[in-house]
């Protein structure tokens, strides 16, 4: 995402990690700020991408940070996928400086970022979204306004916490298939002839686990945080949510037994271990 904003603008960024940033400015021709004030001063807009909300929201305050560098009129654009009670906090904090905010979330994964085909989920009122359409259109091909602050983020958690569901179940259903004698390529094939084929079965399972190339493209620990937050939302709404709340017990549990730094769709090697098999093709 970031490189893409280099190609069409002056960017500024900066990174909890300094190499990282410093190691971007040199490919793509940005300027690496020192800390999150110097980042943002002068900026018309800023975007912020972190694993969570309470991340963005701890780099608001002190001399070095956000709002030390922030101006009025500054328009203020978080991409984390976050929860929508932080997000609305954040919001009403940048208001009384006359700061504009939406929470962006995004999907379509790296290779989305990379191609510029990312969809984007935004919350927030309809002038801020109409000042943030040029920005997300440069790594966005869908560009959706959801409603106020937060419904971009429930929006995104409640996606993944699908995404969630689809992995579970397919590692599950593909383990017994292939016990009871079916190729694991072939059942893949007929389930995406039929009904109940998902992004999952479609692109996920056929580039990375029948390949047995297992990429870390997105944490497990950050589709377990997911699912949290559309749990949270349905709590919220009063709606009844077994099925998610399994869902996040089994993620949980697949964090816990794989690590921090597990893949998402590592949660299926739980089910290919405790089934005796392997999902190749």
């Amino acid at each position: 995402m970031a490189a893409r904003l280099a190609q069409q603008t002056q960017l500024t960024v900066w990174n909890r990690t300094k190499s990282r940033a410093t190691e971007f400015s040199e490919r793509h021709g940005a300027r690496a700020a020192r800390t999150p004030r110097e980042a943002v001063q002068g900026a018309e807009a800023v975007v912020t991408c972190l694993p969570t909300s309470r991340e963005v929201e701890s780099l608001l305050d002190g001399g070095d940070g956000l709002l030390a560098g922030l101006a009025a009129g500054t328009l203020f654009l978080d991409c984390t996928s976050g929860d929508p009670t932080t997000s609305r906090r954040i919001a009403t904090r940048l208001a009384e400086r006359g700061i504009a905010f939406a929470d962006a979330p995004v999907s379509g994964g790296t290779d989305g970022a990379a191609a510029g085909t990312l969809t984007v989920m935004v919350g927030g009122d309809s002038e801020t979204f109409r000042r943030a359409l040029p920005i997300l259109r440069v790594f966005g091909k869908r560009i959706e306004h959801m409603g106020p602050v937060g419904t971009g983020d429930a929006m995104k958690a409640v996606n993944n916490a699908l995404l969630a569901v689809n992995i579970l179940a397919l590692g599950e259903g593909l383990a017994a298939l292939v016990k009871a004698g079916v190729p694991a390529a072939v059942a893949v094939d007929v389930l995406n002839q039929s009904s109940g084929r998902s992004f999952v079965s479609q692109t996920l399972i056929p580039e990375r686990v029948l390949t047995g190339k297992w990429p870390r493209t997105f944490r497990l620990a950050l589709l377990d945080k997911d699912v949290g937050i559309s749990r949270g939302l349905l709590a919220e709404t009063g709606v009844p949510g077994p099925i998610l709340e399994l869902a996040g017990r089994l993620l949980s549990e697949a964090r816990s037994r794989l690590g921090e730094d597990a893949d998402y769709l590592e949660a299926i090697k739980l089910t290919e271990r405790a089934a005796g098999v392997e999902i190749r093709g």
